[in-house]
């Protein structure tokens, strides 16, 4: 059988239900032999760092909440088998109950490309702090205390933190999660 062409459609799904709308349409897709026609199931999803009792937990995150994303020819029942899905709203169209929509190219390049991106730099915490910068400590022995940057160490992702203790200033070298940029 010959190679049957295939577009990105966005199928908006009820906000933290993603993963379930996947496991069911990937489910639907075997059940009813679609895989011809459905390529791939996708969530966008981000690593995410976060301090919980002093412990660096990372999480992952769905970047655009309440959207999946789905290659596929939508030729004859597949959109009405993808819709009755539940917690599945529908497609993103131009009409609420139109015709769906396929996604550009660039669009789809940029989202992959960023999720690609996601996975190869999953252990790496960037946090663009800049000398000079105010923050304020949320972990350890100074927490609560504010400072200005003075020094940032990239590869041992350390800062180096003009803190002001009992009116002397004092330098102090904190990791970039025991610290938070002030608003």
């Amino acid at each position: 059988m010959s190679e049957i062409d295939k577009k990105w459609y966005v199928v908006r799904a009820i906000s933290g239900k993603e993963k379930k709308v996947k496991e069911l349409l990937e489910l639907e897709i075997s059940r009813n032999g679609l895989s011809d026609f459905v390529a791939q199931v996708l969530i966008p999803t981000e690593k995410v760092f976060q301090i919980r009792n002093g412990k660096k937990i990372n999480k992952e995150k769905t970047y655009l909440p309440g959207y999946v994303l789905i290659e596929a020819n939508l030729a004859g029942e597949v959109p009405h088998i993808i819709k009755n899905i539940p917690n599945v709203i529908g497609f993103l169209g131009t009409e609420k109950g139109g015709v769906p929509v396929a996604m550009r190219l660039a669009e789809v390049n940029r989202i992959l490309g960023k999720v690609d991106e996601l996975i190869e730099n999953e252990e790496e915490l960037r946090i663009p702090f800049v000398v000079g910068e105010s923050v304020k400590v949320i972990d350890g022995p100074f927490n609560n205390f504010s400072g200005v940057i003075d020094d940032i160490n990239e590869e041992k992702k350390k800062l180096k933190v003009m803190v002001k203790i009992f009116g002397r200033k004092n330098l102090l070298e904190l990791s970039y999660m025991q610290v938070e940029k002030e608003v």
